[in-house]
């Protein structure tokens, strides 16, 4: 599955040399890591539009919701041949099949979050780039990160989760999907996005339960929405200790008093932020693996993402 996930990147990260300076601003994280799992699509929108390199260096100025990419000494405005760049190229992307984007954090052409807007000379962190909001405008459910933010564990294992979520998406969608396959996939996701959104899981089951009232289209449109909106929110410490009290629900019968104690005191440490959520499951899933629960056995829950990623391994 990994050979199939395309992600976006700008192209500063990979290590290219198209930034306005001539310089770069490679991530080793993006190349070394992920670039085991993942194919990168690269974008630099401002050499894309023409631009050459080196540049001068451009800012955001005006309405936050609608800025002008400005140059900063000469004032020359490069706001249509962005945007005219963006129209092209959004085209192009639409059919990459991409499960993701990793964008600048800072720039004026491909930050996604809190970039500088200046207005009569006072900046303020309130805009998007150019090419990024586009991006946003065109795939609203699709999953999008800065680098910077990536440093953060809890939103780089919520990006990484999302992407490879998509992708299983996208494979089920082109794999002659039905609803009896449907119920499959839902059944199969039902733990991670409990542990995501329970709200979310439980719209996505009255649909699946309503789903011969649809026309199939229909039913997978609104089904990805709820999926990936549900995804977007994160597993929150809380929500993972009542998905690891569940399945801790299934072995009941099977569990000696001994070792229910034990799986109770490690799900509280993990609780209790003394232990990472990667210590509760490892003992799950060797329960799972002993006592043969197909069940939890089919549950993308255990196993979202591969553990070389170590993404649950942080407190």
């Amino acid at each position: 599955m990994t050979d199939s996930i395309i992600i976006g990147v700008s192209s500063c990260l990979l290590g290219e040399h198209v930034r306005y300076d001539g310089g770069h601003k490679h991530d080793r994280y993006i190349t070394d890591t992920l670039g085991q799992y993942f194919r990168f699509l690269p974008v630099c929108p401002e050499v894309g539009c023409g631009l050459p390199i080196p540049r001068e260096s451009m800012r955001l100025e005006g309405d936050p919701t609608n800025p002008r990419l400005i140059i900063g000494k000469s004032r020359i405005d490069h706001t249509d041949r962005m945007l005219a760049f963006c129209t092209v190229k959004i085209k192009e992307l639409e059919n990459a099949d991409l499960c993701g984007f990793i964008f600048k954090k800072d720039s004026p052409s491909s930050g996604l979050f809190r970039v500088k807007v200046y207005n009569n000379g006072a900046a303020a962190k309130s805009g998007s780039g150019l090419f990024a909001a586009a991006v946003a405008r065109r795939f609203p459910l699709l999953p999008m990160e800065e680098e910077g933010r990536l440093k953060d564990p809890h939103l780089r294992e919520n990006f990484i989760e999302r992407v490879f979520s998509y992708r299983r998406w996208k494979d089920f969608q082109a794999s002659g999907p039905t609803l009896g396959r449907l119920v499959e996939f839902h059944t199969a996701h039902k733990l991670l996005m409990m542990a995501h959104s329970p709200d979310a899981y439980r719209s996505m089951g009255a649909l699946v339960a309503h789903g011969k009232e649809l026309p199939l289209v229909e039913l997978f449109i609104r089904y990805e929405a709820l999926f990936l909106k549900g995804l977007a929110l994160h597993a929150s410490t809380r929500k993972n200790t009542n998905v690891l009290q569940h399945m801790m629900g299934y072995f009941k019968k099977q569990l000696s008093p001994e070792e229910k104690a034990e799986l109770l005191e490690v799900i509280g440490q993990y609780h209790d932020g003394l232990t990472p959520l990667l210590v509760p499951l490892t003992l799950l899933r060797h329960y799972v693996r002993k006592y043969d629960l197909q069940y939890l056995q089919g549950q993308v829950y255990l196993s979202p993402h591969p553990a070389q990623l170590m993404l649950r391994n942080h407190v």
